[in-house]
């Protein structure tokens, strides 16, 4: 294991990819709408379509080169793969910034998928310096530089857009070159070559990942509940904004707002609760009452018609925000030393499935029941994420009661 010193800039750094991953996402989410509609000429209504098109060409690179990013990150160590995915981020962002036509929007799209999957290897190097009793709370600091990155980048790519369409762009390349100079220099290999392992194509691959996986039953069970969780959370990503103006009004800047202060939730509770409640109450009773608040959360903004339901259900929804790196943190304890990476690719892999999925399923769901036929009823994206996130806590209390207890991992040839 690395030095502390050695430690703390190996945290550092990947907390740093994480934010500008996310910050990065969210630079652009404010003109993306803009630049789609200058180079194709369509309504907003046609360029939301493409918008659609242009996300499921970014998760479907992204479930198919996590699992590869994460495993030659298990071969080759993390520092490479890393360095190499945010130099090809970076690549991707000026691409987008200069893209003359549609097409070209559409392949760096599929650049940043194959690039962006950073998630595996930062997760994995996370992994490879934490204790047992560290991980839970290291993991919350990967969920909170993630969700500082979603608050601090919309609101940045806002107030750039007003300068040019393409400037956010511009700066999303920029800082992410930024953050891979910087690991270059001060990001120290975290995994001892001793806990390598080969490289497989058979296992480099979702499909791969899974058959790995089933060698491992409670890890298996834990990765289904995650699965359930980040398909759950698909119904704030997919149709928080169309909800909020159905059912209260909201402004873009007040939808926006909310989209920040759920953001500051996520990242506080992460970052600073969910170590020190673990340490304090266990693992397995944090994640049961964090589902728990998460079934409440979602069922309480299904039935909201005010401003203050909606924020009510916001403050529920960043307190459950512990139950995610809890289990991961499980779930990492139990895989062995040389297999984080392909574990995290997995992980990546699985969001990447709900990003696939749950855009349709929640933007049917909001499109049926929001018209003037049948029953009106709005909130149902949210009424099915809470049956999700049942779901999960149905799952994870099998995987805890025949869940071995967990004792570091151990290196496999």
């Amino acid at each position: 294991m690395p030095q502390p010193s050695n430690s703390a800039h190996i945290k550092r750094f990947i907390c740093l990819v994480l934010f500008f991953d996310a910050m990065g996402v969210g630079l652009i989410l404010p003109v993306m709408p803009d630049l789609i509609q200058q180079l194709s000429d369509r309504p907003v209504d046609d360029a939301a379509r493409i918008g659609g098109y242009l996300l499921l060409c970014f998760a479907g690179m992204q479930f198919l080169s996590a699992p590869l990013l994460g495993a030659l990150s298990d071969r080759y160590g993390r520092r490479p793969v890393l360095l190499l995915a945010l130099l090809g981020f970076s690549a991707d962002y000026f691409l987008m910034a200069l893209a003359p036509t549609l097409g070209w929007l559409f392949a760096a799209r599929l650049v940043s998928g194959l690039f962006g999957a950073t998630y595996p290897a930062a997760t994995a190097a996370m992994a490879d310096i934490s204790s047992p009793g560290q991980r839970a709370a290291n993991f919350g600091l990967v969920g909170a530089s993630i969700g500082l990155g979603f608050v601090v980048g919309p609101a940045f790519g806002g107030l750039l857009g007003e300068y040019g369409t393409r400037l956010p762009f511009l700066a999303s390349g920029v800082l992410t070159f930024a953050a891979c100079i910087y690991g270059y220099f001060f990001f120290p290999e975290p995994l001892a070559a001793e806990h390598r392992r080969r490289f497989s194509l058979l296992r480099a691959n979702p499909i791969g990942n899974l058959a790995v996986l089933s060698a491992y039953p409670s890890i298996l069970g834990a990765f289904a509940a995650l699965f359930c969780i980040q398909l759950a959370s698909q119904s704030y990503a997919s149709v928080w904004s169309f909800f909020a103006i159905e059912t209260v009004g909201w402004t873009p800047f007040a939808i926006g707002l909310s989209a920040t202060a759920y953001g500051v939730m996520m990242a506080g509770v992460q970052g600073g609760l969910t170590g020190r409640a673990v340490a304090r109450f266990g693992e397995t009773r944090i994640v049961v009452a964090s589902l728990l608040l998460g079934v409440l959360s979602y069922s309480f903004i299904s039935q909201a018609s005010t401003g203050a339901m909606i924020y009510g259900g916001v403050i529920l929804g960043g307190l459950a925000g512990m139950a995610f790196p809890t289990i991961q943190a499980m779930m990492s304890r139990q895989a062995p030393l040389d297999a984080q990476g392909e574990l995290q690719g997995a992980v990546t892999s699985a969001y990447s499935l709900s990003a696939i999925i749950g855009p349709i399923l929640m933007t049917q769901l909001f499109s049926a029941f929001a018209d003037e036929t049948g029953v009106y009823f709005p909130g149902a994206p949210f009424l099915a994420a809470a049956l999700l996130i049942t779901a999960a806590l149905a799952i994870f209390i099998v995987y805890a009661r025949n869940s071995p207890q967990p004792a570091g991992g151990v290196s496999r040839s």
